[in-house]
């Protein structure tokens, strides 16, 4: 979280809104933002932090485990229209990549904006590929392995 929140100037410039939900209550959040994040990162979690106690939002989502009463780390990229692009779940003792969350999202804003398709590792400025039927067969000419590093 305290990766994420230093990338907020970023992240507002791209128009993406932030939302932490956990099964913590209102309480847990507050003091894991004064007592952990607002010293990893001056001011802390910028954003809404969502207590799930139920576990209902965590169902919704798949990522609710009933036997330990928790929600598993996860991220959602949603598009402006609700519906999920992406979604990433790691086992605890993973962290996620806050670098391919932020390419991630330029990558689905820059197919949404153009129709292109963005391959393996794109960044703004590489080769992204047109669809359509002239594509099939011919992505080899189009698109090289490199491209994806």
């Amino acid at each position: 979280m305290a990766a994420v929140a230093t990338k907020k100037a970023e992240l507002d410039e791209l128009g993406v809104q932030v939302l932490a939900i956990s099964t913590n209550s209102y309480f847990v959040h507050k003091v894991w933002q004064e007592s952990e994040l607002s010293k990893m990162v001056e001011g802390g979690f910028p954003w809404p932090m969502i207590a799930d106690s139920t576990g209902n939002i965590g169902r919704l989502y798949g990522v609710y485990d009933e036997a330990a009463g928790v929600d598993i780390r996860g991220r959602f990229i949603i598009d402006p229209d609700g519906v999920i692009q992406a979604m990433e779940i790691l086992t605890p003792t993973v962290g996620r990549n806050v670098s391919e969350l932020i390419r991630q999202v330029k990558a689905f804003q820059h197919a949404r904006a153009t129709g292109e398709v963005t391959p393996s590792g794109w960044q703004p400025g590489k080769p992204t590929l047109k669809p359509g039927p002239a594509l099939v067969g011919t992505v080899w000419k189009e698109w090289k392995v490199e491209n994806a590093f």
